[in-house]
Parts: C-alpha cells; structure tokens; sequence
C-alpha cells in the first residue's frame, strides 16, 4: 500500500490531499514541526517533529519508499523523495520527476542569489488560487491511481 506524504507546515491543500489520499486506500501521513491540529484530520498519521530548519524534510526523506506519493514545494526535499522513486506533486498541480527537478532547482538557486545580490527586491509568486486547488486535486488523484 502506497503512503501520502504531507509536508504539512505551509500546505495550502492538507484537507483535500487527506480526502483524496483516504479515498485511494492510501497511508496519509501529515508531517510538520508544530502548529497542526491532529483532531482536524481524523485518517491521517499526524507527526509532529521537533522545531529547526527542514526537520520535517528530513523526517519524510528517510522514510518515503519507491511508489510513495509526496505533496511538497519544497524542492530539497522533492529531489529526495524522486531519488528514493517516490512521486511527488506540488500544491499547485505540478508534477515534480526526475526529468524537471533539475532545471527546478537551479532556478531556485538562481533566484535566490538574485534576492541575495539586491536586497530591495520586491515581489515574490503569484497567489494560490482555485484553479491551482483544482490543478492539485487531479494531479494527486492520478499519482495515486498509477501507484
């Protein structure tokens, strides 16, 4: 049975990838380092790790298995979890593969270093919407149904 992976801390779709997640017969598994409530998600395995920086990363790295489905943004992490042959899909719809986790994380690494070298650079992505919702809903239905 495959697991679902939620890196729950910023997870703008934790209630939708649990509904879908819990539909397709798969371990929901919603991880964060605090700030979750584990009553608001009844069928999921609700960790809370401790505080510090990608600790809930890390946690999810090391136990993801080859046909694992991970919602995550982020990129560190999802370069893992298609290392170790997990899927992994975005909160809004997009597939992250083997194939386009590279070019990802180099613009990442661009634009951080475009931040890093004007410090009054304003401006940050475009607001999550319904369509992105959508997008997500779909994505993480058919990687569930492939597994």
């Amino acid at each position: 049975m495959a697991a679902l992976f939620i890196d729950a801390d910023a997870c703008p779709v934790k209630a939708e990838a649990l509904r879908v997640g819990l539909r397709h017969g798969a371990r929901v598994v919603m991880v964060s380092n605090g700030g979750i409530r584990p009553s608001a998600y009844p069928g999921a395995e609700v960790v809370v790790v401790s505080e510090g920086a990608d600790v809930a990363d890390m946690w999810i790295a090391e136990r993801v298995q080859p046909g694992d489905v991970t919602v995550t943004s982020d990129l560190p992490l999802a370069a893992r979890v298609i290392e170790a042959g997990g899927t992994v899909v975005k909160p809004n719809g997009e597939a992250l593969t083997a194939r386009n986790i590279g070019p990802a994380l180099a613009a990442r690494d661009l634009a951080a270093d475009l931040r890093a070298a004007d410090p009054f650079r304003q401006g940050g992505g475009r607001a999550f919407s319904n369509a992105d919702r959508s997008r997500f809903l779909d994505a993480l239905d058919r990687a569930l149904r492939s597994r």
